[in-house]
């Protein structure tokens, strides 16, 4: 199906080309969100009368995104999780876990906005993109952890993952001296 895009889509095309698709990927996405029309001869007639209004549209969009995402890029954002001792977390971080931080910390965005391939499942720092406007996106910081404090470390560039090793010369005394302490008795 061949259709008129009333916006930048990433990986098809600039707002106004005529550019031919999947029928199914046209009318589930494209069409129901209102980011083209069908390339009839009077879908091509109406665009051309609307261009402008489109584009200054456009414009505003993405100058307001562009503010936001001056402020939001390279922004730092703690996730308390539960995780074992490996650092997997017994759930994961979805896009929506994402959404909902960054609008409790004052920006507003939505699910479909965070460019995450993969749920996040373990602890640490992981880097998001967030796509203000088809041409617009910024970078955060996402820092998951257990508690707060262990978040704060992290920030810090510690690694919380790191079991404290006893040299085992220093464990045998201790083990030796607490028997010691114990007496006659706890020999037996």
């Amino acid at each position: 199906m061949e259709v008129i895009l009333l916006e930048r889509v990433a990986k098809l095309g600039q707002m106004g080309e005529v550019v031919r698709v999947k029928d199914g990927y046209a009318r589930n996405y494209l069409l129901a969100r209102g980011k083209a029309l069908r390339a009839t001869e009077a879908n091509k007639g109406r665009f051309a009368e609307q261009r402008a209004q489109l584009e200054a549209t456009n414009l505003e969009r993405r100058k307001d995104a562009e503010a936001v995402g001056a402020k939001l890029d390279g922004q730092s954002f703690a996730m308390i999780r539960q995780a074992g001792d490996s650092g997997t977390l017994y759930g994961s971080v979805s896009a929506r876990d994402l959404a909902e931080i960054l609008t409790a910390g004052g920006f507003t965005t939505s699910k479909g906005q965070i460019v995450l391939n993969t749920p996040i499942k373990t602890l640490g720092l992981h880097q998001v993109t967030v796509v203000l406007h088809p041409e617009v996106s910024a970078k955060v910081t996402i820092n998951v952890a257990r508690s707060a404090e262990e978040a704060e470390r992290q920030a810090r560039g510690e690694n919380v993952l790191e079991r404290e090793t006893d040299n085992l010369d220093d464990l045998g005394l201790e083990i030796g001296a607490a028997l010691a302490e114990a007496g006659p008795m706890a020999e037996m």
